[in-house]
């Protein structure tokens, strides 16, 4: 619960109070390598704060290949987050790729906090637009940089995490081929 404590002081908008009222309510939880928090079809109504392992978000395309498009690392927030908001099925699934533990919050009780305390109502405001941004990011950044520039930030941003995700969702993430990912990585160590 640590982490999620100063995860959340580091925003310098809740009281210890506020906090503490979250706390209560937040349930661990265990996922082994390869099980899902989330599930296409599923109505997403629980959030969950990463404390160790990492995440990704991947859909289907029409062909049924797997397109990841977000990794989510420790001290991190992670829900389906569309599907959280308007209460629709989701398209994504998000799956651990390591073993991982999370601390769960259900939706009804963020709902129940910002109702009554702005603190909470500003400090997912915040969520949001840092949500927005971070897509934005991811969509310029694909439609604009080459994969080896992606791949270099990804080392850059992450570096403890990236021997442990797959070439196969690395490739995936990257919008090129698993043998163009070996190719850009052995360049780079030269």
């Amino acid at each position: 619960m640590e982490q999620l404590i100063n995860y959340l002081k580091s925003f310098n908008i809740l009281t210890d109070q506020d906090i503490e009222e979250l706390i209560t309510s937040v349930k661990p939880k265990k996922l082994k390598k390869g099980e899902r928090l989330v599930t296409q079809g599923q109505i997403c109504k629980e959030g969950a704060f990463i404390q160790s392992g990492i995440f990704r978000s991947f859909y289907y395309s029409k062909a049924g290949e797997e397109i990841t498009y977000c990794f989510i690392f420790p001290n991190s927030l992670i829900s389906a987050y569309s599907s959280y908001i308007t209460q629709q099925k989701t398209v994504e699934n998000i799956e651990a790729i390591t073993d991982a533990e999370v601390l769960v919050f259900h939706r009804d009780k963020m709902l129940e906090l910002e109702d009554k305390n702005i603190r909470w109502l500003k400090f997912f405001k915040i969520q949001a637009e840092q949500a927005y941004i971070d897509l934005e990011y991811r969509i310029f950044s694909l439609q604009k940089e080459k994969a080896n520039k992606k791949y270099q930030q990804l080392l850059d941003e992450q570096p403890q995490f990236l021997q442990e995700i797959p070439l196969n969702y690395l490739a995936s993430y990257l919008g090129i081929t698993q043998r163009h990912l070996s190719r850009i990585r052995k360049e780079m160590m030269n």
